[in-house]
């Protein structure tokens, strides 16, 4: 038996047979396997981010929900046109220079609404979306980290709001305060009824998050309960609770409108894709554009909302995300 290995080259004298061993690495195994661990662990946030910036489709509606905020601050930024100034002579006339969209059964320029519309239903939308988390998301929270009679009280009155549908709730208290109609009292009535899903998501990601170890650690440290909720468990329960938000805004801004094309909604003195809406139903057979361009601007809006959502939801969940 050979007590020394050559470093250069060892050669057995067999019939067709060469082995040739290289010279010792002197480099170890420990520090090719090394990992650089200098950076920060990556966020949660983070994550979702490297996930949605290469998806197309979270472009797209970033881009339209962009616009439609856009259009809603700073109309006058596409049009200069007012789109309350009607001429009865241009009643149902067609599209000509400057009025792109042509003009509605009053004279009205149909382009000119569309873009102030956006006004009155993405404000109604937005401000009833920030209503409904807080409104909800503070009941859920308390119901879900406080446990206890305050959870069983707080659920049961989530169940009965709950069980009472938000259109059919909105129009009769539009109903009872018709003479008093306004964007205010729109936004109040679909808040009123339209925090209750926020309330039960909340109420269950609070719950599953509040018996993490970096919580028990957290008050093992003498952090207070209010420190501990806002700090802690809030911050890693929010996914959900912001994917649900995103949908929800669509869903209002499809209320309002449903509200104001049953004429209980926003007053027809506001410029709104829903009143816009009612009034071109009487001439749907015989000018059905008049009809489709506030509808078509409604319909983008809200479909943009609600991709949002999707992937959103995919980014942050990854047992959501499509095979």
């Amino acid at each position: 038996m050979t007590s020394h290995i050559p470093s250069k080259l060892i050669e057995r004298h067999r019939a067709g047979q060469e082995h040739f061993v290289s010279d010792v690495d002197e480099t170890g195994l420990g520090a090719v396997d090394a990992v650089a661990d200098e950076s920060a662990p990556a966020s949660m946030w983070g994550e979702a981010w490297k996930t949605l910036r290469k998806r197309p489709l979270f472009w797209i509606s970033l881009t339209i929900i962009i616009l439609a905020i856009t259009l809603a601050l700073f109309p006058g930024l596409f049009t200069s046109l007012d789109p309350r100034f009607c001429e009865l002579n241009n009643s149902l006339a067609d599209p000509a220079p400057g009025h792109p969209f042509g003009y509605d059964k009053q004279g009205c320029d149909i382009y000119s609404r569309v873009i102030y519309g956006a006004r009155a239903s993405v404000s109604v939308g937005i401000v009833t979306t920030v209503m409904v988390v807080l409104i909800g998301g503070t009941i859920g929270a308390a119901a879900g980290y406080l446990g206890g009679w305050l959870d069983s009280l707080l659920s049961r009155i989530t169940d009965i709001f709950f069980a009472i549908p938000l259109l059919l709730a909105a129009i009769v208290f539009m109903q009872m305060f018709k003479d008093n109609r306004n964007v205010a009292m729109v936004i109040t009535v679909l808040s009123l009824f339209g925090w209750t899903q926020i309330a039960r998501i909340t109420r269950g990601s609070v719950m599953s998050t509040k018996n993490e170890e970096y919580v028990t650690a957290a008050r093992a440290t003498g952090a207070s309960r209010w420190r501990i909720l806002t700090s802690h468990i809030l911050p890693n329960a929010a996914a959900p609770i912001i994917v649900y938000a995103t949908v929800a805004l669509g869903t209002f801004i499809v209320a309002e409108a449903s509200l104001s094309f049953m004429g209980i909604g926003l007053p027809p003195s506001v410029v709104s894709w829903g009143n816009d809406i009612s009034a071109a139903q009487h001439v749907l057979r015989t000018k059905p554009m008049v009809l489709f361009y506030p509808a078509i601007a409604l319909a983008i809006t809200v479909l943009s909302f609600i991709m949002m959502g999707d992937v959103v939801r995919e980014a942050l969940d990854p047992k959501a995300k499509k095979k």
